[in-house]
């Protein structure tokens, strides 16, 4: 059983402890932490984008964040990031290699398997921009079924209306990545 905390507007949690399934069910205020995983190449961004295995309750085929999840109740953002990365991708991680790139909310509601699924998320968002070749990660099977390299003019393209389908990735969470690279020119 997943057990996450009720938030606030601002992500922080109010004291009440809720199932994930009651969280979603509900439309319930709880956290999650994403980290993306970008690269400069050949002079341009780019973005490792995880393509989501055919069995997810939301989203299921879509290309989304390198790694993203729920915050656990009692947790903290930064070490369920690196939770995440680890257990999605196989790549282990100290705090000091992730970068804070800020926080956003996202709320909507859509139809998977014929059942509504309302998502009502505060979202931490961290970069992790250290080397990464696909060939070496390990990815985690019932979550993620491939992963790839994307330019990061071509995701923005695929994520402004009209939305390509097959992009879930959050444009409120690509934007704070687009805006920390602009600032960090050094990766």
């Amino acid at each position: 059983m997943e057990l996450f905390d009720v938030v606030d507007a601002k992500g922080i949690p109010t004291g009440e402890i809720i199932e994930r399934s009651e969280a979603h069910e509900k439309d319930i205020p709880h956290r999650t932490a994403h980290v993306w995983v970008v690269r400069m190449k050949n002079g341009k961004p780019q973005v490792l984008l995880q393509k989501r295995a055919a069995g997810k309750e939301s989203f299921p085929g879509c290309y989304d964040t390198s790694s993203a999840g729920h915050i656990h109740a009692g947790d903290e953002p930064l070490e369920s990031a690196l939770r995440e990365l680890e257990e999605e991708l196989g790549i282990k991680a100290d705090e000091s290699d992730l970068s804070y790139a800020g926080i956003f909310h996202s709320h909507y509601e859509k139809i998977f398997y014929a059942k509504p699924f309302r998502d009502n998320e505060i979202t931490f968002v961290y970069v992790y921009d250290r080397p990464v070749e696909i060939d070496d990660l390990t990815l985690q099977e019932d979550e993620v079924e491939s992963v790839k390299w994307f330019d990061a003019d071509y995701v923005q393209e695929k994520i402004s209306p009209p939305r390509d389908e097959l992009f879930c990735v959050p444009r409120e969470g690509f934007s704070l990545v687009m805006e920390w690279m602009m600032n960090n020119k050094n990766i």
